[in-house]
């Protein structure tokens, strides 16, 4: 089985269950290695709705360190941070202040538009498909100019109730983007979260993933777990979409370091 890069915990105040059910449910399944990469405060305010107070971080971090106890699967301790104008101004230092293992960076907003919330869905019934995915794709490119991540997660977002652009415009507006991705190091999470959601598909797409391969951009594996029961969810898909593509490697990671390893044979 392949790590989970991507669980959450309680904290974000929209996902249930303890850390230790969700180790439990990786070492059911024979996962070797799980990080939790819950959603990171900022001092701004910032959608305090679906994250941690900057004052419960200390919690997380005992959470994640009680399960550093020579049981497998090995726990990493990560963080999600979201990307918008300004954050740089907190996020800069207060990351590099940290021993983090992985930090995933994600895109929820396009300016004050949380396109991917069920409560904001009917927003997209008005909006322009492409000029709304060409602004999405316009804020990772200086989401990855920052230079703040170690991956991108779930790239293909706004994809998530089924609107999507022509995969002639998906591939113009994306190209500049992995380029950069490319040029920076930086890796992209597959993310089987979408499978649960109404698009019914991985983030990102066959597509996506083919152009990353094409780059070079090394992959890492999430399922965007919000409960036990989601860990590793349907990994094997995200297995064969990585072949399918091309990939014969994938990354693991420590202290924001990667190592390329083999996928696991069929």
């Amino acid at each position: 089985m392949l790590p989970d890069y991507h669980i959450h915990t309680t904290l974000c105040k929209h996902a249930t269950g303890d850390v230790a059910e969700y180790r439990s449910e990786a070492e059911k399944l024979g996962i070797p290695e799980i990080c939790f990469s819950d959603h990171v405060p900022n001092p701004d305010g910032y959608d305090l709705a679906h994250r941690m107070a900057l004052d419960q971080f200390p919690s997380y971090g005992k959470m994640i360190e009680a399960l550093h106890d020579g049981e497998t699967p090995e726990v990493l301790l990560g963080v999600e941070v979201d990307y918008y104008d300004g954050c740089e101004r907190f996020l800069r230092e207060w990351l590099s202040a940290r021993k983090f293992d992985f930090v995933l960076g994600s895109v929820h907003f396009i300016e004050d538009w949380g396109f991917d919330h069920p409560a904001q869905r009917h927003i997209w019934d008005s909006a322009d498909i492409t000029a709304t995915w060409r602004a999405y794709f316009n804020i990772l490119l200086k989401f990855v100019e920052s230079g703040l991540f170690d991956a991108v997660g779930h790239l293909d977002l706004p994809k998530k109730f089924g609107h999507r652009p022509t995969d002639k415009d998906l591939k113009e507006m994306a190209q500049p983007v992995l380029d950069r991705i490319a040029g920076a190091g930086m890796g992209i999470e597959l993310n089987t979260s979408g499978l649960r959601k109404p698009v019914g598909e991985i983030y990102p797409s066959p597509l996506i993933v083919a152009m990353a391969r094409e780059r070079e951009i090394p992959i890492c594996f999430g399922s965007d777990a919000h409960c036990p029961g989601d860990v590793g969810d349907r990994f094997r898909l995200a297995l064969d979409l990585a072949r399918e593509a091309g990939y014969t490697e994938y990354f693991r990671i420590r202290q924001r370091r990667k190592e390329l390893v083999p996928l696991p044979e069929g």
